[in-house]
């Protein structure tokens, strides 16, 4: 006789508390619609293929940033530094001028890079896939930099984190 075994079920915050201790970068994501800089904060992404260059993040369906974005078919990914964890609080809320007190220069694609970011990535959205309460963007990389000058902001265990150094 087979008996199936229902795992129990997973409360989102046991999910969030267990996940946490897996260290995240941070990035804003930033998109020039209809000639005004808009953004969001995300914590899932990730370098997806190397050929082509792709990219993917999660952004929640109840965004209310993300819509536009997507509109635009184009976007910058902002690798946050270390130094800007209130940058990303600043994106992380909804509504409001998040670009207000914020230096930033157009990309290629005219999408905002702001000031002082680790690494920043100008991408082109390829698809956008349901993934639970988020979406699952897939982009194309059209171009990218990084500077050695700043290490990486970290989201781990539910708060910002800095690296102590470089790992060997």
């Amino acid at each position: 006789m087979v008996t199936s075994l229902r795992p129990p079920a997973v409360e989102p915050d046991r999910f969030r508390r267990v996940l946490g201790h897996l260290p995240t970068g941070v990035v804003v994501v930033s998109a020039l619609y209809e000639d005004e800089p808009v953004g969001l904060t995300v914590g899932s992404f990730c370098s997806v293929s190397l050929d082509p260059p792709m990219i993917g993040f999660f952004p929640s369906k109840t965004s209310t940033s993300w819509p536009r974005i997507e509109r635009t078919g184009r976007f910058v990914a902002n690798i946050l530094a270390e130094h800007q964890d209130e940058v990303s609080a600043v994106f992380a809320r909804s509504g409001g001028a998040k670009f207000t007190h914020l230096r930033w220069r157009p990309s290629a694609t005219g999408a905002p890079v702001l000031d002082g970011v680790a690494a920043w990535i100008d991408c082109e959205v390829a698809s956008v896939t349901d993934a639970g309460d988020h979406v699952f963007v897939l982009a194309r990389v059209l171009d990218l930099a990084a500077t050695d000058d700043h290490h990486p902001l970290v989201f781990f265990r539910g708060g910002y984190a800095r690296l102590s150094g470089r790992a060997s």
